[in-house]
């Protein structure tokens, strides 16, 4: 029997359509509009797709939107003063830095993120959010791992005494994934590259989150029947061809519900950047 297929564009149009709703009552009972500003440095043609897609989004539901663009050879110093003077604009309630940043910056990478207000930090990375979600206390949280949350419960999919695998331990996914569900009383088991028989463990999964960045790695024998299987995984084929972390073909046959690549997670991780946005209008403003 094949599994469940779990749309995102789906589950994105609810909390899009919700957040709509936040927007107009921010703005008919506060008089205020809730406004993002995307840092792009350089013309990497990915970055400049996933910003002109959030552009879109923000528009979509009357969400201000602002595109800072930098010149691929700006300084640091250029860079923390633009954000600077983005934490001080009373029009922008969050901030997003767009990865990858170029060469020259990449090593300095945390310290960029570090100054953003972290009442803006609309993708929260920044320490202090990190920090707050590793102790239970979730303020901004990382667009991604909050999406595959959220899917799991517009779904109506249980978290609670579930066993979740994730496959990864990155900072952007794998870590607050763990925290995410740790907070929704999952028992939460994190692989990597250095687990020993992984198969063994993601076949205990009744959640299996995978993120880790190798095309087609997790197959059929990796998954116990009737689990959930949320691929974070994107890989580009040498044929062009986009295809998730999981082999979704062999997968599928087994797995009680499962995420496709593309149009899974990752229109998700766009729509909880817009849900960080009015949180922190809600949060700057004292708004309920």
């Amino acid at each position: 029997m094949s599994a469940r297929i779990l749309e995102g564009k789906i589950f994105a149009a609810q909390i899009k359509e919700s957040i709509k709703s936040e927007v107009e009552n921010l703005m008919e009972i506060h008089g205020i509009t809730p406004g993002l500003a995307v840092i792009i440095v350089g013309e990497n043609p990915a970055s400049k797709v996933y910003v002109a897609n959030k552009h879109k989004a923000c528009e979509e539901i009357g969400i201000y939107s602002e595109v800072v663009q930098m010149p691929e050879m700006v300084t640091q110093e250029e860079l923390l003063t633009q954000i600077k003077l983005l934490n001080e604009n009373p029009a922008i309630d969050g901030i997003l830095l767009q990865l990858p940043l170029p060469e020259h910056l990449k090593h300095d990478e945390a310290k960029f993120l570090k100054a953003i207000d972290p009442d803006k930090d609309v993708d929260g990375f920044h320490p202090v959010n990190v920090g707050k979600l590793a102790i239970g206390q979730e303020h901004l949280l990382p667009c991604t791992p909050y999406g595959c949350i959220k899917m799991l419960e517009l779904a109506q999919i249980d978290i609670a005494g579930k066993h979740a695998v994730i496959v990864g331990r990155s900072n952007i996914v794998g870590k607050p994934m763990a925290n995410l569900l740790l907070a929704r009383n999952s028992t939460v088991t994190i692989c990597h590259s250095r687990t020993v028989d992984l198969p063994s463990i993601t076949r205990q999964a009744d959640i299996l989150v995978v993120a880790i960045g190798k095309p087609n790695f997790v197959t059929k024998e990796m998954v116990k029947p009737g689990a959930v299987v949320i691929d974070v995984g994107i890989n580009r084929l040498a044929d062009k061809k986009l295809v998730g972390d999981v082999d979704f073909e062999q997968v599928k046959e087994v797995a009680g519900a499962i995420t496709p690549v593309p149009g899974g997670v990752g229109l998700l991780t766009i729509a909880m950047l817009l849900s960080n946005t009015v949180k922190a209008v809600k949060l700057r403003h004292n708004i309920q």
